[in-house]
């Protein structure tokens, strides 16, 4: 595909010249929305552009950003890029602790943020660090508000900008992603213009969207999958609408009514669980209907695969039930991808024979980050792998399992890190994913498990938590699981309840609902048992979950026991739930 994109800030010119937008992008103030075209969009970056100018920012620093998605990141993004420094974003749920150790490492001369909650955060450990100047996106008592950048850049000069604009070559640094890890301390992970773009552009031939399609986005701009998405959303010259907060996703997709969106399987996990609780509040033949829909949608294969009955069955399940689903996210999705984690296979054939097409895709923060995802077209779609790679990026499989990825989307580096850098890339640019999987014949990708998440227990033998959490957290009781074991005899889990399901169920049984007693209730524990006991099924003998601990609290980002994308973070957990651990194996 020909295109002029070279650069990130390449992207709204190029939206300019092929398919301007009234609406390029749109965010809520005050709870209503606010939009600005794509010549509004340029506009205020190049505002940006000249108020940092005057400054005094240069050719190679370090702007911070840290803010929930609005449009005002993407100005201060494209407005940074244009002067050829780099844009570190830092998610709004790090430390205090991990604030001050990634401004000082990139050496951050300028940060905004969005909020006074945020803001109060940085001005406490400023002293610490090289910041010269704290911006904020909201109207913040005793904070220099970003306003005053735009109109710095009223008086710039717009032929500086246009000369350093030309001075930027693609292999430049556009980014650092400081990964929020699963254990240590966050690296920086140092992407290029060209990284990132040519994922974007690569990506967008597996997303079959029109030019003044809508968007809706909610997964943080912090991390490289959604911003890459916004890149590629731009490219193809879709409206990108931000949703306000997680809390209001389901008020936004009504509002907004997107024909695409991003997702990661916990949310989507969640809006089935809520699909589930509605039909189990049916009666009747209402609910045996909503029931035989989603049995059916369990054995769902794509193209046709079942044959004609099924496709019959399927149509009728589809208009009477499936529809209402549809219309629930919006009524026009087309599209939604799926990445971070792996999908249940279950969850992936439901969605798709709601004609909500799922499409799950594969990548890291290094590989900036799309490597392989499902596509509908092209016979692309096989539940349970992660499709086939994009174009330009090549997959091979180490003798050990490591998946090892090639291409233009693979990092420069870690920052300031060259060992850490070459533990993980060689010589030739083979990245080392610490992912395992399997290649088929006709080129289709599936993850197993983490390399360094596999363990052995005392009988020498190995188990992979990824493949079986996925499997337990079919389960309509369980919310999440933490599979353990590594150096004990036997597997067991922590098991944390899907506390709205079980108060239902209760209240069906008779059982009083607290949730400190009710999860030592026996019966409540049977119940539990009994769910284990059918989801250990598929797994060998010395892999199924022998013992098992429900814990009250949820896991959450705030606690430190789950990533900004919802992954777990296994040394925390065990740390923090260790008495539990150590009663299970006493």
């Amino acid at each position: 595909m020909q295109t002029s994109v070279k650069r990130l800030f390449d992207v709204p010119y190029y939206q300019l010249a092929e398919s301007p937008l009234k609406v390029a992008l749109a965010g809520k103030e005050n709870g209503q929305w606010k939009t600005y075209s794509t010549e509004e969009y340029i506009h205020n970056a190049n505002l940006i552009s000249k108020g940092l100018l005057l400054l005094g920012v240069q050719s190679g620093d370090k702007i911070a950003v840290v803010s929930n998605n609005r449009p005002e990141w993407n100005f201060l993004d494209i407005g940074v890029l244009q002067l050829g420094a780099a844009n570190v974003p830092i998610y709004p749920t790090s430390s205090e602790e991990d604030f001050e150790y990634i401004l000082n490492d990139c050496g951050a001369k300028i940060i905004v943020a969005s909020d006074a909650d945020l803001f109060a955060k940085i001005m406490r450990v400023k002293d610490k660090t090289p910041l010269e100047h704290v911006f904020t996106f909201d109207q913040v008592e005793g904070a220099k508000h970003y306003s005053e950048i735009l109109k710095l850049g009223e008086d710039g000069n717009q032929d500086q900008v246009e000369h350093l604009k030309e001075q930027v070559k693609e292999d430049d640094l556009a980014t650092l992603i400081y990964t929020s890890g699963t254990t240590g301390r966050p690296k920086g992970v140092m992407l290029s213009h060209k990284n990132i773009a040519s994922n974007s552009i690569a990506s967008a031939t597996r997303f079959p969207v029109s030019p003044g399609a809508v968007s809706l986005s909610f997964l943080p701009l912090c991390h490289i999958y959604e911003r890459m998405i916004i890149y590629m959303y731009q490219y193809r010259s879709v409206q990108v609408w931000y949703a306000e907060s997680l809390e209001t996703i389901g008020d936004d997709l009504k509002d907004v009514k997107p024909h695409v969106f991003t997702a990661v399987p916990r949310l989507l996990e969640k809006v089935y669980d809520k699909i589930m609780a509605k039909g189990l509040a049916l009666s009747g033949i209402k609910k045996k209907l909503f029931f035989w829909a989603v049995e059916l949608a369990e054995t769902y294969e794509p193209y046709g695969a079942n044959g004609s009955w099924y496709e019959f069955k399927l149509k009728i399940a589809r208009k009477l039930i499936f529809s209402k689903w549809k219309e629930g996210v919006g009524g026009r999705v087309g599209i939604v991808a799926s990445g971070s984690a792996a999908l249940q296979p279950r969850l992936a054939r439901i969605y798709l024979a709601a004609e909500i097409n799922v499409m799950e895709g594969y990548g890291l923060t290094e590989t900036s980050p799309v490597i392989s995802v499902n596509e509908m077209e092209n016979q692309g779609v096989r539940i349970g792998t992660v499709g086939r790679p994009i174009p330009g990026v090549e997959v091979k499989i180490a003798e050990d399992g490591e998946i090892l990825v090639k291409g233009p989307n693979v990092m420069q580096g870690y920052y300031n890190k060259p060992e850490k850098t070459a533990e993980v890339l060689t010589e030739d640019r083979w990245f080392h994913t610490g992912d395992i999987g399997e290649l088929s014949a006709d080129g289709f990708l599936k993850i197993t498990d983490r390399k360094k998440e596999i363990f052995k227990t005392s009988g020498g033998k190995y188990i992979a938590p990824q493949v079986m959490e996925n499997k337990f957290k079919e389960s309509k009781f369980i919310e999440n699981i933490v599979v353990i074991g590594e150096n004990q005899k036997h597997a067991a889990a922590l098991v944390f309840p899907n506390m709205e399901f079980l108060q239902d169920w209760c209240k069906e049984k008779g059982i009083p609902f607290h949730p400190t007693d009710t999860l030592t209730n026996e019966k409540v524990i049977d119940r539990f048992q009994k769910e284990i006991d059918k989801y250990n099924e598929p797994f060998g003998q010395w892999e199924k979950l022998k013992k098992f601990r429900l814990i009250e609290t949820p896991l959450t980002i705030e606690n430190g026991e789950l990533t900004p994308t919802l992954k777990l973070k296994r040394k925390i957990i065990h740390k923090n739930y260790k008495a539990q651990i150590d009663d299970m194996y006493c």
